[in-house]
């Protein structure tokens, strides 16, 4: 008797939860969460790599060390193609991303390209810029790996839910209907 009791409950929390629209909740709670948390580390990694209307010699350090150091860091000797075309779509990609995601405007495309650019620049930061990966789930707080997936974690959570009732992609959306 008293289990059912328990269970239809937890069954009536479920109604009032879900009534409260899960997704909408979801997606502008991790749009709130990743202004807080991940914008201000994003633009200002994407502002050390612009010098004036070009790139600086730190996005190719940052982006691709060995190829900085193989050119001195001169980036005018460094060939355009690839490397150029590398570095300017991984700094696009560190302004434009966060944006999206902030006005949430192709929020679930967005978070994915984020979550891309997560892995990518986790490699980066582990192979050549020899940051410790760390031990998943070891209790300290101080681990790489564990920061990367909890900022994962949170763009999974806008590719499922999207940006929420506050955002362009929801207005877009009620236009079109």
């Amino acid at each position: 008797m008293m289990m059912n009791s328990v269970i239809g409950g937890y069954a009536r929390l479920e109604t009032k939860i879900d009534a409260l629209g899960g997704r909408d909740v979801i997606g502008i709670a991790s749009r709130g969460l990743f202004v807080l948390l991940l914008l201000p580390y994003y633009v200002n990694s994407a502002l050390t790599k612009i010098d004036g209307f070009g790139l600086s010699a730190g996005a190719f350090a940052q982006i691709l060390p060995p190829i900085a150091e193989q050119y001195l860091y001169d980036t005018s000797a460094i060939p355009f193609f690839p490397w150029h075309l590398i570095v300017w779509a991984g700094t696009l990609g560190e302004f434009v991303l966060p944006i999206l995601i902030v006005a949430g405007l192709f929020t679930r495309l967005a978070a994915l390209g984020m979550i891309g650019f997560v892995v990518v620049q986790t490699v980066v930061d582990v192979v050549f810029h020899g940051a410790a990966l760390g031990a998943l789930a070891n209790g300290l707080p101080t681990e790489l790996i564990d920061h990367r997936l909890l900022w994962i974690s949170l763009l999974v959570a806008l590719v499922f839910a999207g940006g929420g009732k506050l955002s362009v992609d929801r207005f877009l959306s009620h236009r079109r209907a």
